[in-house]
């Protein structure tokens, strides 16, 4: 499902700058050139090519919320939490696309290839995590912004058709002119690109270290038995991700493809909750590094909405309510 996601995302807006060739070749041939990236190149390649996505995307979005930028106070009025009906499917998808899917995990694996795997570096992945954290926040924030002024105002639903973010790009053009909406179709595509090199690199990492795992008792395990991107496992399952999910792009239906990518993933937060209320208070663990009382909070409360709401839709599901 990452992978027919990933595709799907970075195809839209593709076919919405060259109209002429169809979805499936620009998801295709997506799919095969971040293999092709992670494949032959190193670590030090995949973090500038993620760099760049970054910037590219966080300017184009950014600056089109600018544009866009609505009556604040009414804005701010937004902020309190109201979940309208039967919305619920659509916030698990948000709070999954945003930054709580499986792909998480592989921090730790980049932390590895980065060298960054001593507690003296510490400090540095705390900023790492907070400054990307802030800066998905405000991506984020710009997107709903945009989705607010430009698609409801033109009565354009995502829920009514998959080329609803792309129609966001002609309402963009007829306000703003063809260059900036090109501009944002450009910033969709690195987002959607970034995306999928992280979950080539990132998953195949974590799939080469199960299977080490597999192979050896940890207590067996050296750090030569770490397995980098390179390896023959990371790269059998980077063929794994690329070649048969493309069979799923004949359905037709790629934002519902990205939305239940996103839904099915946020059920990966509380999983990861638990994790962290676990591991981190460990008497394993040094003391300096375990969780300070307000992270447990915290954990605690994503770990109750998540389940409370994931559940909840599992019965709806089930019972047809």
């Amino acid at each position: 499902m990452e992978a027919q996601a990933s595709t799907s995302s970075t195809a839209l807006p593709l076919q919405a700058l060259f109209p002429s060739i169809p979805l499936n070749a620009f998801a295709v041939a997506s799919g095969l050139i971040g293999l092709a990236l992670v494949w032959f190149g190193r670590y030090g390649l995949f973090e500038k090519i993620m760099s760049v996505m970054v910037g590219i995307m966080f300017v184009s979005v950014v600056g089109s919320a600018v544009l866009a930028l609505p009556n604040i106070p009414s804005m701010l009025t937004g902020l309190v939490p109201t979940l309208p009906a039967g919305s619920v499917f659509y916030v698990l998808g948000l709070a999954g696309g945003v930054g709580g899917t499986i792909t998480l995990a592989a921090y730790g694996y980049w932390l590895r290839e980065k060298g960054w795997n001593k507690p003296t570096w510490m400090k540095v992945m705390r900023v790492d995590n907070s400054v990307a954290y802030t800066m998905t926040g405000i991506f984020v924030i710009c997107m709903l912004i945009l989705g607010a002024e430009l698609l409801y105002t033109a009565n354009i639903s995502l829920q009514s058709g998959d080329r609803g973010l792309l129609d966001m790009g002609v309402v963009l053009e007829d306000r703003y002119g063809v260059v900036w909406a090109k501009v944002f179709l450009i910033g969709f595509w690195a987002s959607s690109f970034s995306s999928l090199l992280g979950v080539w690199h990132g998953v195949s990492l974590m799939f080469a270290d199960i299977w080490a795992n597999f192979r050896k008792k940890a207590d067996d395990l050296s750090d030569d038995d770490a397995p980098g991107s390179h390896s023959a496992p990371a790269r059998a399952y980077m063929l794994w991700l690329t070649i048969p999910p493309m069979l799923l792009l004949l359905l037709g239906r790629p934002f519902f493809l990205i939305l239940l990518y996103g839904v099915l993933g946020s059920l990966f937060m509380p999983f990861l909750a638990i994790t962290l209320l676990v591991l981190p208070n460990s008497s394993r663990l040094a003391r300096q590094w375990r969780n300070r009382w307000l992270s447990n909070v915290f954990l605690a409360i994503t770990t109750v909405v998540f389940l409370v709401l994931g559940l909840n839709e599992l019965v709806k599901a089930v019972t047809g309510g």
